[in-house]
């Protein structure tokens, strides 16, 4: 077990009435992922090649459906993150990811599109305003009594926001014969590797949802919000304005027979229903709507740059074809959008260092504490990396996708495993969900593959 004490021995308590009362955990994966992928990647390929490569939204989405129920398997069982499972399996597997996670995630890129956007509104300097938003999400993230409600809050409100852009431009901005046209579009597949290159089409693979770390971070956020036996570990607060919580400790283990294994079941269920209709559902008609958005707005022009200001192009065509009103909006959405991207990537990058550290290496700290420094360390790095000019967010978001499809090839590996080793015969993943990890480390084990081969000979001349 790596040095980390055995499963104490708990109840687990009953799974509720219905899927609405653990909504949750999935808008908050569906939020943060609404980022790179659905408003920066996807579009831009989009107004490159058409929809010839939203197929690869759906493979990535349902690859990682199953990942995540994995990752939430364990977690529901044990009500230890799957982090600490894996340190389980080797002490230092987790600050390996941990580590990966700062690599993907320490390039402020999301931030800095959100203030990208803010400057086709208003105008600044992209630099200072996005500053500005880090230095935001550190007193949000260290200042709420519960870190966890906060983020929750701050998801929904995006994935309406969203909701209400989709509505308007499906009424008002994509045409009707873009509508006639496009199953053809979607049935028309294609791997657009010579128009595009390996590193972007990963990239937007990878972000199709969520991606790397942040997949890992669903165990953390379903055991704040209290599903199956994370019920008895106590949530992350912030050390000032929070109220003192119990040790952390690690995780428990129920009798997997008879009622308990009933309440397994209606619990399994009930989780599988939550992350099927918001995190996998939400990110797929988010990247479909975007992606007609563009290529009906911008599909065939040959002047876009190949960066984030194609949006500010994407706006003022917007602006001329439905009205002012609308390009500002689809901007202020987009702004509001990846800013709150950033904030849960801020949270789930320093939420897995706080719970590995905490666990095998600091044992005794407060993981709250640990959190919060966490938290305002990455907030001074990114403005670090900002203050040395490094602020281009297309190259640094395919960087960070690069890093995370490695990251999936990795887990999704070692997911098998965890959940064959450590749980109960009843509670282990059937065969067609193995199945469909191996799918997965063979998916993004061979992308990783052909796209660090394909940099390697870019650089080499």
């Amino acid at each position: 077990m790596a040095g980390l004490p055995d499963f104490a021995s708990a109840e687990l308590p009953p799974a509720p009435s219905s899927t609405w009362k653990i909504v949750g955990p999935g808008i908050v994966a569906a939020g943060v992922g609404l980022a790179s992928g659905e408003f920066i990647l996807y579009p831009y390929i989009a107004s490159q090649v058409g929809l010839a490569f939203v197929w690869a939204a759906a493979v990535g989405l349902v690859t990682q459906y199953f990942i995540n129920m994995e990752i939430e398997r364990y977690t529901l069982a044990t009500g230890e993150t799957v982090l600490t499972g894996f340190s389980r399996l080797g002490r230092h597997w987790g600050l390996f990811f941990v580590a990966l996670a700062f690599a993907a995630n320490l390039w402020p890129g999301w931030v800095t599109s959100a203030a990208t956007l803010v400057t086709y509104l208003f105008g600044g300097n992209v630099r200072w305003i996005a500053v500005g938003m880090l230095f935001a999400i550190g007193l949000v993230l260290t200042l709420s009594p519960v870190v966890y409600r906060a983020l929750e809050r701050t998801q929904i409100v995006k994935v309406l926001a969203v909701g209400l852009l989709i509505f308007v431009a499906a009424a008002f901005a994509i045409p009707g014969p873009v509508w006639t046209a496009t199953p053809a579009l979607l049935a028309d597949v294609a791997m657009p590797v010579g128009e595009l290159g390996w590193a972007l089409l990963l990239g937007a693979l990878a972000y199709a949802g969520a991606g790397g770390g942040q997949n890992l971070c669903q165990s953390n956020w379903i055991r704040d919000k209290g599903y199956g036996m994370g019920c008895h570990a106590p949530r992350i607060v912030s050390p000032l304005t929070g109220e003192p919580v119990a040790d952390v400790g690690t995780g428990w283990r129920f009798e997997a027979e008879g009622e308990a294994l009933e309440r397994w079941r209606k619990w399994w269920r009930l989780a599988n229903i939550e992350q099927l209709s918001t995190f996998v559902a939400i990110s797929f008609v988010t990247i479909l709507f975007t992606s007609l958005l563009a290529h009906a707005t911008l599909g065939g022009r040959d002047d876009l740059p190949r960066d984030i200001s194609f949006l500010a192009i994407e706006g003022a065509a917007l602006s001329e074809r439905v009205g002012t009103w609308f390009g500002r909006l689809f901007w202020a959405v987009g702004a509001f959008s990846l800013f709150a991207a950033a904030l849960g990537i801020v949270d789930y990058t320093s939420r897995l260092a706080a719970d590995v550290l905490r666990t095998s290496y600091m044992r005794g700290r407060s993981e709250s504490v640990i959190y919060a420094v966490i938290v305002w360390a990455m907030v001074l790095t990114g403005t670090a990396i900002l203050a040395s000019g490094m602020d281009q967010p297309l190259v640094l978001l395919v960087i960070a996708g690069c890093v995370a499809a490695f990251m999936m090839f990795i887990y999704s590996g070692l997911l098998i495993l965890l959940n064959r080793r450590l749980l109960a015969a009843p509670l282990r993943p059937a065969g067609y969900r193995v199945a469909a990890l191996v799918w997965a480390v063979a998916l993004f084990g061979i992308l990783s593959a052909i796209t660090i081969v394909d940099q390697a000979r870019k650089l080499a001349g």
